[in-house]
């Protein structure tokens, strides 16, 4: 699940908390780096769960209208489309899910008002509409409108943020919204994956997608902080015209994580390197980031090249 982008993305996170908590170390900075780790696939069993919590909401609705139809003497028509999907039932008797969130104590109650509030707009959208009115949907049916709510409603979801910040809260502190529209794409991709005949065993993806990826993130955070004070001496000297003090800080700590992966992993196509720091630059810093990392990696890059430092590496994108 975890691959290196969000690795990327994690090391700079957890090294701009370290460099900002002067009592910190490296090792505790590994610690909160595997935590963080920890937190999104946490926060991607979490909204697995969100299934079940909208089933059963609609389930309590339909019972609610029905006691209404009968105290009222009216015709009651269930729809039942939503109660019975396949694919929802099959995620309420997942082995993996119900075992990893009983271990970990995870629940959504403390956030039951915004879960009412997602629940209004996921049932008001024309596609649920749609869905309900299905005679006998199919298990794919039943996949795709839980694809439709995760993609079309859930992200960049303003009441699913609020959620989250109420769970944050309960829950001592883990840092989810940030990563919520990343882990609704690994959602997406475990529902393409489920199968009708897998029932209640069906596999949910891993924290990691290798073992390499892992250690790759250890060594990356590793290399970035003892590479420090070189790194800040490289970029330093490429600066043109530009004191080091009025560079944005978050672009020197995506500078020093990027350079420690370019110069201490050859293995890495250089270009592959750049364009994912460039993507974080975008992301995490200012507008003019992206362009203004571009220009110091180039730089530093064409210098490394010179010296024959950067040789494995070129060799290998080439």
């Amino acid at each position: 699940m975890i691959n290196r982008t969000l690795v990327r993305s994690k090391v700079i996170q957890t090294l701009f908390a370290y460099y900002k908590d002067e009592g910190s170390t490296p090792l505790a900075a590994k610690k909160e780096l595997l935590k963080s780790f920890d937190n999104t696939y946490s926060l991607y069993m979490l909204l697995l769960d969100f299934v079940n919590e909208m089933t059963t909401l609609y389930e309590e609705r339909e019972e609610q209208e029905k006691e209404r139809a009968a105290i009222l003497h009216e015709p009651f028509q269930p729809h039942r489309n939503f109660i019975n999907n396949k694919f929802a039932q099959q995620i309420f008797n997942n082995r993996q899910l119900r075992g990893y969130l009983k271990e970990k104590g995870y629940s959504w109650d403390v956030a039951h008002e915004s879960l009412r509030a997602l629940f209004k707009q996921i049932t008001a959208t024309d596609f649920f509409a749609e869905y309900q009115a299905l005679e006998e949907p199919t298990y794919a049916d039943d996949k795709m409108v839980w694809r439709r709510i995760f993609v079309d409603v859930l992200a960049d979801n303003d009441e699913l943020e609020t959620a989250l910040e109420e769970l944050e809260v309960a829950l001592d502190g883990n840092d989810w919204v940030v990563d919520a529209n990343v882990v609704i794409s690994y959602v997406f991709k475990t529902i393409k994956r489920f199968t009708e005949d897998s029932g209640k065993d069906q596999s949910l993806l891993e924290m990691f997608d290798t073992e390499e990826e892992l250690s790759f993130a250890k060594e990356l955070l590793q290399k970035a902080i003892a590479g420090h004070d070189e790194y800040m001496q490289m970029i330093e000297s490429h600066l043109r015209n530009w004191d080091m003090s009025r560079v944005a800080y978050m672009d020197l700590i995506i500078l020093q994580v990027a350079l420690a992966e370019i110069i201490e992993f050859p293995s890495i196509a250089l270009q592959v390197s750049i364009n994912e720091y460039l993507v974080l630059a975008k992301e995490y810093s200012t507008e003019k980031s992206s362009s203004f990392v571009n220009g110091i990696l180039n730089s530093v890059i064409e210098e490394l090249k010179a010296e024959n430092k950067l040789l494995k590496a070129v060799t290998l994108e080439e």
